[in-house]
């Protein structure tokens, strides 16, 4: 894990802790990499509840609950899915937060409208909050994976100084 990517996991950590809040996630493109960062702490079972690694659009819909006819009409890479994958794993884990990440990685898989690096990050929240936001990353595989887990840290931290 990349030095920034541990400072954001301890403040995340610390914002939770402070709060007496919990977090679980939905990933999909990142692959358990914002679970794995918020666990490398010890103590983080806490404000850790859990979360899925949600790969194929099939576990996508049994696991969390997202809609046939959301993936038909916009894709798995998209905003309404991201949404739907962050209500789903808040109502899964019944934590406070629930943060979803779906997107393409790369190097391959990338379209004129949905380019390599293209990933939609969600938040759901307390009464029902949710935000999703598009990010195009250019670096490879692993940097858009990182790329993506530092977002989805930020968009937690931002909702939690509210």
């Amino acid at each position: 894990m990349t030095r920034d990517l541990m400072a954001l996991s301890r403040q995340v950590g610390a914002a939770l802790i402070e709060r007496g809040e919990t977090v679980c996630a939905a990933e999909s493109c990142t692959g358990g990499l914002i679970l794995s960062s918020l666990t490398d702490r010890a103590g983080s079972s806490a404000y850790v509840a859990g979360g899925v690694v949600s790969y194929s659009n099939e576990a996508k819909m049994r696991l969390l609950g997202v809609c046939e006819t959301t993936l038909i009409a916009h894709g798995a890479v998209s905003e309404e899915t991201a949404a739907e994958m962050a209500r789903g794993a808040l109502a899964l884990f019944d934590t406070d937060y629930a943060l979803s990440v779906t997107g393409i990685a790369g190097p391959g898989g990338g379209t004129a409208e949905k380019p390599v690096g293209l990933t939609y990050i969600g938040l759901a929240g307390p009464q029902g909050s949710l935000q999703v936001a598009p990010h195009v990353w250019d670096s490879d595989r692993i940097g858009n994976k990182a790329a993506s887990v530092e977002a989805a840290f930020n968009l937690l931290l931002d909702a939690l100084r509210d």
